[in-house]
């Protein structure tokens, strides 16, 4: 006995000492540094559960965490039957016996186990449940308690609302990735990509005594460029319709700014600018171009780079977008936008993005990607074989391409299907759909032709297979009801 506690003390002043001095060492790292860090830490942790939480610290036990720990466990142990789940923030609070399940569309009953047969298939709207799974599997490493008096002040200790650690982080992913070049540029962080979209426009447009900016886009395209620019009814710019309108009708008298959606929002295609000229500006949204909804051809070097952290990891509830800006002028100028309307993004939302961060970089960062990828390539594959098989209805032509990312062609992984029915009598596309018991978004939302409809192919797998089940039986019908022409 005298031996085991003389071995104890030993790792417990070994471990001790490692401790501290990584510690020491950590104080001294620039951000850059520190990104490495973690898995540093990460080994200490592992070392010290491996020798006993005693030898590390003591007698030590939690205190303040223990009940939000106890209570984080308790939510996520409620199974809601696989058709929901049960969130903390819908925690009666001092009774745990009455959290209560939110239930996937078309699930009912408090545990969710009630299907709804005549429920219509929502293909609307973005949440990117598909990754779900994912977190799931990783629940331990992706997990945060944090304490009351958590980042209180306005800002951080150097006076920045921007955590530095974080930008280090974005510029890891993105060298992974392969998909934007970080050197030399700026960071700005916004409340999701849709507070950047308005601040990248603010930024480019002209100085006031100068005639209001064009703001255009080519449809099909996300309509809250359109909305926003409308919505805000600025002097200094206003939205002026397709980009085709003014393709050849750019001049030194007008400011253009085009908004580029590359993948594309509704049609998964990588768009590129089309109008040319030294007065004009392009903001290039780029929330899809991650290797699990695109190819990688190449790494993106445009002068304003928008991405989302809803569809790099899927947690669009957290609000998280940042920018890469070439020009430090236009830098200062989505600075100034972002303090006025909101000075900075959530501390709190910081500091989750930057653990999902560090679990997505694990390793050789390739996890995440290899996952949600398989996931939906599958979902586009199934798809197409159900829409192939019918002459009423098609799909967007996307094909195989060459992934720098993967290092090899691979099959295409869209968002979304832009659906069209090709009968003369489905003008309203929406309609025809709707009236199959399935729920899409209107072409026209996206400036397009009523025979469009988007179909959202990244909501949870509920969802999904509830839509497919509508698709095929939608077309099985067009078989008996014309079976000579299939």
């Amino acid at each position: 006995m005298d031996n085991m506690a003389t071995s104890l003390q030993k790792s417990r002043s070994a471990t001790k000492k490692l401790l501290e001095d990584f510690t020491k060492k950590r104080r001294l790292e620039s951000p850059k540094e520190q990104v490495q860090s973690p898995m540093k830490l990460k080994f200490i942790i592992v070392l010290c559960a491996s020798i006993s939480t005693f030898v590390c610290m003591g007698e030590w036990e939690p205190t303040w965490s223990t009940r939000a720990a106890e209570e984080a466990e308790a939510v996520a142990a409620i199974p809601c039957s696989g058709h929901g789940r049960a969130y903390l923030d819908g925690l009666i609070l001092k009774d745990m016996n009455k959290s209560r399940c939110e239930c996937n569309s078309c699930y009912a009953g408090s545990d969710c186990s009630q299907f709804l047969s005549d429920c219509p298939a929502n293909a609307d709207g973005g949440d990117p449940y598909f990754m779900e799974p994912f977190w799931m599997q990783h629940a331990a490493s992706s997990a945060i308690l944090v304490s009351g008096w958590h980042r209180m002040s306005y800002s951080y200790s150097d006076g920045s609302v921007i955590s530095q650690l974080l930008v280090e982080y974005i510029k890891k992913v993105h060298g992974i990735v392969g998909n934007a070049i970080t050197e030399g540029k700026y960071i700005v962080f916004g409340s999701g990509s849709t507070q950047l979209l308005n601040a990248a426009v603010y930024a480019l447009s002209p100085d006031p005594s100068m005639s209001p900016a064009k703001v255009v886009a080519t449809a099909p395209y996300y309509p809250l460029y359109r909305e926003q620019t409308q919505f805000f009814n600025s002097r200094d710019f206003s939205y002026e319709g397709d980009t085709s309108l003014w393709k050849n009708n750019t001049n030194s008298s007008f400011r253009f700014i085009e908004f580029v959606t590359s993948p594309n929002n509704p049609d998964g295609k990588l768009n590129k600018g089309i109008l040319k000229g030294s007065d004009v500006k392009t903001i290039y949204d780029r929330a899809y171009y991650w290797p699990h909804f695109t190819a990688i051809p190449s790494p993106a070097d445009d002068d304003l780079m928008l991405f989302s952290i809803s569809k790099l990891t899927g947690h669009a509830g957290s609000r998280f977008g940042w920018a890469i800006i070439k020009d430090e002028a236009v830098y200062q100028k989505m600075m100034i936008y972002l303090r006025l309307s909101a000075m900075g993004v959530s501390r709190d939302v910081q500091l989750r993005v930057l653990k999902l961060l560090d679990v997505a970089t694990e390793g050789d960062g390739k996890e995440i990607f290899q996952f949600t990828y398989s996931t939906m390539r599958d979902r586009w594959i199934r798809l197409k074989q159900i829409i192939y098989k019918s002459k009423r209805f098609s799909l967007q032509k996307l094909s195989p391409q060459y992934c720098t990312f993967f290092k090899r062609v691979r099959d295409p992984s869209p968002a979304y299907a832009w659906l069209k029915c090709e009968r003369q009598q489905d003008m309203n596309c929406y309609e025809t759909l709707k009236a199959a018991g399935i729920i899409g978004r209107k072409g026209s939302n996206f400036s397009a032709d009523e025979r469009y409809v988007r179909l959202s192919l990244i909501k949870s797998q509920d969802d999904f297979e509830i839509l497919t089940n509508k698709l095929r039986s939608l077309v099985a019908k067009e078989w008996e009801s014309n079976p000579a022409s299939i």
